[in-house]
């Protein structure tokens, strides 16, 4: 008798999360994955590659190896054997080492940024869900205000009065770019907010911010991620509209936008400086789209239904 109860036992059926679930839809989604996969190579090369010494110094000029051509190995007045995987720019800069770097500051911008935006956005929209009635509909307005002011003018504003700061840059770009999270997350909340759960929460006599961050705010965690991984390009895109403009990260330093730049005044003469970087960041862009298109699809509740 305890034998078949055993057997029967072993042939319920386990449950499964939701994030498990969500993680296999993920995966049947091919060009998502391929995305999620590229995504994480570009941030392991950016970041790893240039620890290894045959990654020269992206700063090094040699005057005497000028725009060179990709695969080339030529040897410095000073006497340093270089190889340029992608070539050289107009001071004999290694284009591939510059790539790698400036990836790094393009990355960390959007990371950083994004992380100030989800920050503000989520409390805010959290908040002003919960909150309902007169605060909700003032919070609302300012949103919409906010909504109609030239972000890109108030970010050369900022970046022009305070200086090139690339602090100041990740500020001044995540405080403009949180307010659709709000509101994404305002009418997560607003869905949520008279449910059971939330209900129990009140009963039990826990204190407003007490349900607004241990049981709102996680179950809105869903739009949340698929959000980011919009918000990380459209970061990346703002940050390489200022840096196309001279107003973000500055020589010689670089990230992908300023590398951009400099390949666009010198495109004539040597395309190589705008198409290695402009492919780099184009496909960057294409991954983190496609792969915010397939968590929105792998996260949908209707999904699960199926």
């Amino acid at each position: 008798m305890i034998s078949e109860i055993h057997r029967h036992g072993q042939d319920i059926e386990k449950g499964s999360s939701l994030g498990r679930d969500a993680w296999l839809r993920l995966k049947k989604n091919y060009l998502a994955m391929a995305s999620l996969w590229f995504f994480v190579a570009i941030v392991a090369v950016c970041y790893v590659l240039p620890l290894f010494p045959f990654v020269p110094d992206p700063n090094i000029t040699h005057p005497d190896l000028q725009s060179q051509p990709a695969f080339t190995s030529a040897t410095s007045m000073e006497g340093h054997d270089v190889f340029y995987l992608l070539g050289s720019d107009h001071l004999g800069r290694d284009i591939f080492a510059r790539i790698l770097y400036g990836g790094r500051v393009s990355l960390f911008v959007g990371f950083l940024a994004t992380a100030v935006s989800l920050t503000i956005g989520v409390i805010y929209g959290a908040v002003s869900g919960y909150t309902g009635g007169r605060v909700d509909a003032v919070m609302m307005r300012f949103v919409d205000i906010l909504y109609a002011l030239p972000f890109m003018i108030i970010v050369i504003i900022l970046t022009t009065y305070f200086g090139n700061n690339l602090w100041l840059l990740f500020v001044c770009i995540g405080a403009v770019e949180w307010l659709t999270m709000s509101r994404i997350v305002r009418g997560q909340v607003i869905s949520l907010k008279n449910q059971e759960f939330v209900e129990a929460a009140r009963s039990l006599g826990l204190s407003r911010w007490r349900i607004i961050f241990r049981h709102l705010i996680p179950n809105t965690v869903g739009p949340v991620i698929v959000y980011t991984t919009l918000t990380v390009p459209a970061v990346m895109r703002l940050e390489a509209i200022l840096s196309f403009l001279g107003l973000g990260v500055q020589p010689p330093n670089a990230s992908w936008g300023s590398l951009i730049k400099e390949g666009a005044d010198r495109m004539a003469s040597d395309p190589g400086l705008l198409v290695y970087p402009a492919i780099v960041f184009g496909l960057t862009l294409f991954s983190l789209n496609f792969l915010g298109d397939g968590l929105r699809d792998a996260l949908d509740p209707k999904s699960s239904k199926d």
